[in-house]
C-alpha cells in the first residue's frame, strides 16, 4: 500500500510536499525549482570572484589582488541585476574590497 507522498510523478521532488491542483500551479513549480538552481549558482559564483580576491589580498600581491578585483566587481553588481543580491549589499561589498586593494597598494 502507498503511503501520502509516495507518488511516482513530480509533486515530491526532492522532498517538496506541494501538491498542485491545476497545470498553472505545476509549471510555477517547475519554473521556481529552475530558478531556484539558477540562482543558487550565480550566488556561488559570485562568492567564488570574492574568495579569489580575499585569496589574492592575502597573498600580498597588489596586481594580482587589483586584476581579482576587476574581475569580481561586474560579477558582484551582475547579482544585483539578477535579483540575486540587493543593490546596498553589493555596493558594500565592491567597497570594502576596493579599500583592502587599495591597502595593499600603499602597503607595497
Amino acid at each position: 500500500m502507498a503511503r501520502f507522498g509516495d507518488s511516482k510523478d513530480n509533486h515530491y521532488k526532492n522532498g517538496c510536499n506541494n501538491m498542485a491542483h491545476h497545470k498553472s500551479a505545476e509549471k510555477r513549480i517547475r519554473q521556481t525549482e529552475s530558478r531556484t538552481e539558477i540562482n543558487r549558482a550565480r550566488v556561488s559564483r559570485i562568492r567564488t570572484f570574492i574568495k579569489r580576491v580575499e585569496k589574492a589580498i592575502e597573498s600580498g600581491s597588489y596586481t594580482d589582488a587589483q586584476k581579482a578585483f576587476k574581475d569580481a566587481q561586474p560579477e558582484i553588481m551582475r547579482g544585483v541585476t539578477k535579483g540575486v543580491i540587493k543593490l546596498g549589499t553589493a555596493s558594500r561589498k565592491v567597497s570594502r574590497l576596493s579599500a583592502r586593494v587599495k591597502a595593499l597598494s600603499t602597503a607595497a
